[in-house]
């Protein structure tokens, strides 16, 4: 019998009794049945703590600027399931993504699979029917068990580390760091996105035989008031406008991404041309637009809403608040029960006027009751106050009425507060 694809996500939740499961044997298995064609004539393999999104869009904006067919994967959704497979631009419909479930369901057998392994699957299988030039591919959870990493990639990006989803990667950044190298290959060239990374990073790196990209010692994002550029060592610079997207580290994103069409791949080639990129970098840059990275819905008091879940989003959306004009702050935030939330409220500290916090409980088995966020902030900072709400939807009223007009608004803390405010606006 036909399942729709509401039917067939349910179904998936169901096929595995655990909904993580790290490990590539079962789904490179299933893969191999399928035919395992490559999902594209070129690969990127996009890991990372934060900054993953954002540096997909980047990437595909720019490589559909230069007229290469594109096809993205990226995870979790906001609003629709169909976002997360997404070719030249537009989402997946929902008879595409059934087609290949059910090809995904006649090759695998009795071989569980997770939810996103079925995703991670369907992606690839429309990706190779697609004939696409080149496949983006967000990185789910670390990078070396990810099911992601069946797929050699031509270039392999870690945007990234910080300490998040600690119980699977490990303890520290050097652990974590070791974790998201397992993503790049010998001989290939990986592109790291962050000035300091962390030692485990590096090493595991040198280690694999990889050719390492490094922000601020192979390439540098410098920023002027209208424009900015970016610079390589090798002498190749770049003048590109400013970004749409609002917050600072935006430009450390773009800086990556533009070094991801700049780096020699292993065959001597490079994914766009020095002319073609010179060309395509302005004109990709210029309109992106990632939903839910400090999207502005508008309004008086202005709401803002974030993906931001841990310290290091936290402190970007700290030095965004230190760039805009003074008024006061009203936060909208929940969490998952296996985030740092001390972490997250003491890099934003007395930022925010007032916290409005949300109970996520009834969103997933992993949110946080408000009761125990209501502990946690008072732990942090014993004066600071809040309201505590049963949901997004009760918090993010009892924000409104209590901002003033010329206030702003700022949702956070998890893609369900994302999801839930988004889905509000759009209802």
């Amino acid at each position: 019998m036909t399942r729709t694809l509401s039917e067939w996500l349910a179904y998936q939740e169901h096929v595995n009794p655990r909904s993580i499961e790290l490990g590539l044997e079962r789904v490179r298995a299933v893969w191999q049945r399928m035919g395992h064609a490559a999902p594209a004539r070129r690969v990127v393999t996009v890991g990372g703590t934060n900054g993953k999104g954002s540096t997909v869009a980047l990437l595909e904006a720019m490589l559909r600027a230069a007229g290469l067919s594109v096809g993205c994967y990226t995870s979790p959704h906001l609003l629709n399931y169909n976002e997360r497979v997404r070719i030249d631009g537009r989402d997946a419909d929902d008879a595409a993504l059934v087609d290949s479930f059910e090809r995904i369901e006649a090759a695998r057998g009795d071989t569980p699979l997770t939810y996103f392994e079925f995703g991670t699957l369907a992606a690839l299988d429309l990706f190779a029917r697609a004939a696409l030039d080149v496949a983006v591919l967000e990185v789910g959870l670390g990078g070396r068990l990810d099911a992601v990493n069946i797929v050699d990639a031509d270039v392999a990006v870690v945007t990234t580390v910080d300490l998040d989803h600690m119980d699977w990667l490990g303890p520290d950044r050097d652990s974590i760091g070791h974790e998201k190298a397992g993503i790049a290959r010998q001989g290939r060239p990986v592109v790291v996105g962050e000035t300091e990374p962390p030692a485990g990073l590096l090493d595991a790196l040198a280690t694999a035989g990889a050719v390492v990209e490094r922000a601020g010692r192979d390439f540098f994002a410098e920023r002027g008031t209208t424009d900015w550029r970016w610079r390589h060592r090798d002498g190749t610079v770049l003048t590109l406008p400013n970004l749409a997207l609002a917050a600072p580290v935006q430009f450390a994103n773009a800086a990556t991404a533009v070094a991801v069409l700049h780096v020699t791949l292993a065959d001597g080639q490079r994914l766009l041309a020095p002319a073609k990129l010179a060309d395509a970098a302005p004109a990709g840059l210029r309109e992106v637009k990632v939903a839910a990275r400090l999207q502005a819905l508008g309004g008086d008091p202005a709401v803002f809403v974030d993906v931001a879940h841990n310290p290091q989003a936290a402190r970007a959306l700290a030095a965004w608040l230190d760039t805009q004009p003074a008024m006061p702050t009203h936060a909208v935030y929940g969490a998952l029960a296996d985030k740092d939330v001390a972490g997250v409220i003491a890099a934003l500290g007395d930022r925010i006027a007032h916290w409005h916090l949300a109970g996520l409980e009834r969103d997933t088995p992993r949110g946080l009751p408000v009761a125990a966020l209501v502990e946690r902030l008072q732990t942090i900072l014993p004066d600071a106050p809040y309201d505590a709400c049963d949901d997004v939807a009760a918090a993010l009223t009892a924000a409104r009425a209590k901002a003033c007009p010329g206030a702003r608004i700022l949702v956070f803390g998890s893609f369900f507060l994302a999801t839930a405010v988004l889905g509000h606006v759009a209802a």
